[in-house]
């Protein structure tokens, strides 16, 4: 019994969020509707960005994501692509692309450790965009590196396999100048490009994926970032801004340190050490979530790299919440030590173990005659009725507030495959942590093959 009881509690905490969620709707979608976003990219008032770029062997993307970014509706800002010591040609592609040229002695601001920049290359005919070659250091010494070299107070983490929608980043920062104070960081919303068509850098048309793997990936970013993300923001208590898009201050990610490198996790732990600075120091702050602000990007179209992309996230988690073990119902905390963190311990990072441990318990019992099937359909019908009606409320939230996917073949694939989503392919999320968790138990921070596709090609093949 206690296998149910505890798939009833992380139920019942699942729609309590999806329901803080739900109340928040309508003023997001009057915000997304409504708001002045075409004064606001050509105000002298906002404030300036500096977008940085980790790549590592992106040659397939990054002619098409520097050529988004190149073509935001922002005011000022400057695109930084740090290229992480790729074994492949991205950083010929942008020296060819844009007649990149390097600069003799480039000013580096900041002071955070990286490893060694070997050149920053630059073209005056496009004065908004820098290039840093490096050695390879990981994503978050990428990140390091052009914080150092960026020139303004908002920094803008965005992944190089993705696209950000013209209007998303001023839409963040209209959120930021509500309360240029308090916040700190903003998340915003990421979708899966698997299915769309992509011309010059920009989505022309959204449609969902064709592909098993990325159509559940779809299913599964819904629920987090509309039915998660929104809710915990509400209560500040975010844990998490997504690597793929995120803005924050730039004066406190130095503050805390920087993004720190060595191991899967990185867009989590500063979300966390900003958490821990700003309690700590009894500093008014929030880390806000801007699910208006699209970007898209690639999901993973295979069982392989999909299950490298869930053992390091699995892998991270379990480190984070290892290393910040010591904000577990600590009263400095407050949302975070109550309720954020020992959420993510005993319904993220040990949730796999819980299920498993339940289920063989029950099982056991069904075998040895102290129980009966009753007892097991319950148990499964608990675990389904209850993630297949969060997923419902995601896809209601999406079609009360933005509506993207507007053919009803679209809204009746969505239905299935979230449902479809607990045959196998739930059971294999559980695996893919547990495997997680093995490889951080032995020192495995290898970060898994990754291949891309170029955009062009997923067009056609759209």
């Amino acid at each position: 019994m206690t296998a149910i009881y505890y798939v009833m509690i992380v139920s019942a905490l699942y729609f309590v969020i999806m329901m803080l969620s739900f109340r928040n709707i309508w003023n997001i979608s009057r915000r997304a509707a409504y708001s002045a976003y075409n004064t606001l990219s050509g105000s002298e008032l906002v404030p300036s960005v500096s977008l940085l770029v980790p790549a590592y062997n992106e040659e397939l993307t990054i002619t098409e994501n520097v050529r988004c970014l190149m073509t935001l509706n922002y005011p000022n800002y400057e695109v930084i692509v740090i290229n992480d010591g790729s074994s492949d040609d991205t950083l010929d592609v942008l020296l060819k692309e844009y007649e990149l040229e390097a600069i003799p002695n480039p000013e580096i601001r900041g002071r955070l450790d990286t490893q060694r920049i070997r050149g920053v290359y630059h073209n005056p005919q496009y004065p908004h965009l820098y290039v840093i070659d490096k050695e390879n250091g990981g994503k978050a010494d990428s990140l390091n590196a052009g914080i150092n070299l960026s020139r303004y107070p908002l920094i803008s983490s965005i992944d190089a396999d993705s696209l950000l929608e013209k209007d998303a980043l001023i839409r963040m920062a209209r959120m930021y100048m509500e309360n240029p104070e308090e916040t700190v960081a903003i998340g915003g919303d990421v979708r899966i490009a698997n299915g769309c068509i992509i011309e010059n850098g920009a989505v022309k048309e959204v449609s969902l994926p064709r592909k098993m793997w990325p159509m559940f990936q779809s299913i599964e970013y819904l629920k987090a970032f509309l039915g998660g993300r929104i809710g915990w923001s509400h209560i500040n208590g975010l844990i998490i801004v997504s690597g793929a898009f995120g803005m924050f201050r730039k004066d406190y990610v130095i503050a805390v340190g920087g993004y720190r490198g060595g191991y899967p996790g990185e867009d989590m732990n500063i979300i966390i050490k900003l958490h821990r600075y700003m309690l700590k120091n009894k500093i008014p702050y929030r880390v806000a979530f801007c699910p208006e602000a699209v970007c898209w990007t690639q999901a993973p179209d295979s069982y392989h790299i999909l299950s490298n992309q869930r053992k390091r996230w699995g892998r991270g988690n379990l480190k984070n919440m290892i290393e910040n073990r010591d904000m577990l119902f600590n009263p400095r905390y407050k949302v975070m030590g109550w309720l954020t963190m020992p959420y993510n311990v005993i319904f993220e990072a040990l949730n796999p173990y819980f299920r498993i441990t339940g289920l063989l318990a029950l099982l056991g019992y069904v075998l040895m005659d102290m129980t009966n099937w009753h007892v097991l359909l319950v148990f499964g019908l608990v675990n389904f009725l209850g993630g297949y009606l969060l997923s419902i409320g995601a896809l209601l939230l999406e079609e009360m507030a933005f509506r993207r996917y507007n053919k009803l073949s679209d809204l009746v694939k969505m239905l299935l495959f979230s449902a479809l989503k607990f045959v196998g392919y739930h059971q294999l999320g559980v695996l893919w942590r547990v495997q997680g968790h093995i490889q951080y138990l032995q020192n495995n921070n290898t970060w898994g093959t990754m291949t891309r596709q170029s955009w062009k090609e997923k067009s056609k093949t759209a």
